[in-house]
């Protein structure tokens, strides 16, 4: 059974004889009274302490998982913007390798025609080097002609004079 303080404080007994002195037993349970009134303000106390414990831990613990989940996501977060960009880098890269490549064919390409073209002008230049050396041939040989033909006509002119 359950005494709270008042109870005990306000307690009485029946006397008898060669009883207890009331007077001790009184002054016994109001000290008793003060005391168990004194510890049930400290139970009280301690109590709405660890109520007041509780809910700040309750909010630390909701705290600390909105903080687990937060960092979770962010490092979710974080490997997937590194996958994306390991990706686009990839991608980027592939790229740029392929450009390099057209770069460099269409390069070649040029080279080749370029070497084409000096060959192409190195054998016309020949061509027209070996044409201008015959018709120079050419020339000189209608010169010489001519010039063997015209003393004879220069002596006919002369005769007709």
């Amino acid at each position: 059974m359950k005494f709270y303080p008042t109870e005990i404080a306000n307690k009485t007994f029946d006397r008898k004889m060669m009883g207890f002195d009331p007077e001790q037993v009184v002054n016994f349970l109001t000290v008793i009274a003060a005391q168990t009134e004194n510890l049930a303000q400290q139970i009280q106390t301690l109590t709405e302490e660890l109520k007041e414990k509780e809910l700040q831990l309750h909010e630390y613990r909701d705290r600390d998982n909105v903080l687990r989940s937060a960092i979770t996501q962010a490092t979710k977060m974080t490997d997937q913007m590194k996958t994306e960009t390991e990706h686009e880098v990839k991608l980027i890269i592939a790229d740029a390798q392929q450009k390099a490549e057209t770069i460099t064919r269409d390069a070649k390409d040029s080279l080749r025609k370029i070497y084409q073209e000096i060959s192409d002008l190195k054998k016309s230049r020949m061509q027209f080097e070996a044409n201008l050396k015959a018709m120079a041939q050419a020339h000189l040989s209608l010169l010489e002609q001519a010039e063997a033909y015209m003393p004879k006509m220069r002596m006919q002119h002369m005769d007709l004079e």
